[in-house]
């Protein structure tokens, strides 16, 4: 037996961009249909770190007044850089008016997922997408199974990819599940979470002579901290004693607060941008489109400016039958998308060690890292980009 439901956009994904995507298309009159592979308490238990752009809390806001962004989030007006053992604090709204706020990706979700219910969204669990067709006439359809193994049929005006970096919406935009420009790092991160209070009141990126660390923080009661290590590296081969030695002496001149370390994960550096982000009526949004280190702190972020464009490129195309909009969308995104590039990739290569990296090549990052800290135009540089660049209005 197959199931068959009719809606104008056809979402696949309930992630932050489809979620966001899925409420700013409801302001606008357009009705759409959420489905994810996961159930519910899935989605919300996946554990992802959020560092969230001005713009970003700002939409969240807009959307719901209510958010917990501003009672369970954490306002941070800055980060630290720290370098031959001394910190250099960029001040972001003393350069740019402007800050961030430390609230896990899943927190968001939560509160998306709650917010759509509530308002009447066609959210469904456990539906697993296997193909999109039909994206060249103007009625594609996804075709995917439910969690009983039946065939399940969406036929839309408009698909959209928000199913992250293994998209099966991708396919059916650039011709392959891998179509794009990508780049694997030398290196991942040794990330863990303890119980321990918080050793700084804002995130610390150092660039040590041992490798690169970021101390940050998840609650008053659980840290996040990372260490440079091998892609390959055994996240169970160390014992507490060696992960808290490592990271000590990664960030010389701060002492660490340690603490019980209840979880520990290696994630692995890459880079992705999706060759095509829209073909016929499909688009990509979010991870299926494009990927970056975290180091930048762009992820969550860039998805969000993905949607405000198509957001308003759909509402202009369904409800006027204007196509000027979706035409120029992924030229529009792609500005954005090649900047938040290059600003992550920018921050990995300034503050890791890379293993091919000669007496010259050490000496020079520090040159770099100074250069910025001693230059007003260089911190304000970082500071714009970390905070985020204006959503597009």
């Amino acid at each position: 037996m197959t199931t068959s439901i009719r809606t104008r956009v056809a979402i696949v994904g309930a992630g932050p961009a489809g979620l966001i995507l899925s409420h700013l298309l409801a302001d606008a009159g357009i009705e759409s249909v959420v489905i994810d592979q996961r159930t519910r308490e899935q989605i919300e238990s996946t554990i992802r770190a959020g560092i969230l752009e001005q713009g970003t809390v700002d939409l969240l806001t807009a959307i719901d007044a209510d958010t917990r962004v501003h009672t369970v989030g954490d306002r941070h007006e800055g980060i630290e850089l720290r370098f031959q053992g001394e910190g250099h604090r960029i001040d972001f709204p003393g350069l740019v008016g402007r800050s961030v706020w430390l609230y896990p990706q899943h927190e968001v979700l939560k509160d998306m997922l709650a917010l759509r219910l509530r308002e009447g969204q066609d959210l469904r669990f456990s539906i697993t997408a296997s193909r999109v067709e039909g994206v060249e006439t103007d009625r594609p359809r996804v075709i995917a199974t439910d969690a009983d193994g039946q065939e399940f049929v969406i036929d839309a005006d408009f698909v959209v990819g928000a199913d992250g970096s293994r998209s099966v919406v991708r396919p059916a935009v650039t011709g392959t599940s891998r179509g794009g420009y990508f780049r694997e790092y030398p290196f991942a991160w040794f990330g863990i979470l303890c119980e321990a209070p918080a050793s700084a009141d804002e995130l610390i990126y150092s660039n040590s002579e041992n490798g690169f660390a970021l101390i940050s923080q998840r609650s008053p009661e659980v840290q996040r901290m990372y260490f440079q290590c091998d892609p390959d590296a055994d996240p169970n081969a160390m014992s507490e004693a060696e992960i808290w030695q490592t990271l000590q002496s990664r960030v010389p001149g701060t002492t660490l607060k340690e603490g019980r370390i209840f979880q520990r994960d290696v994630l692995r550096f890459r880079s992705f941008v999706a060759s095509e982000l829209r073909h016929g009526r499909a688009a990509l949004v979010g991870d299926a489109a494009h990927t970056v280190p975290p180091t930048g702190a762009k992820g969550m972020n860039l998805a969000v400016a993905d949607v405000v464009l198509l957001a308003r490129a759909l509402t202009a195309l369904l409800n006027e039958n204007d196509a000027r909009l979706i035409d120029g969308f992924a030229e529009k995104a792609l500005q954005r998308i090649w900047k938040a590039q290059h600003f992550s990739w920018w921050m990995t290569s300034m503050l890791h060690l890379l293993p091919e990296n000669n007496d010259f090549d050490r000496r020079r990052q520090l040159g770099e890292l100074r250069s910025v800290v001693e230059s007003e135009a260089g911190r304000t540089y970082l500071a714009e980009a970390y905070t985020g660049w204006p959503l597009d209005s």
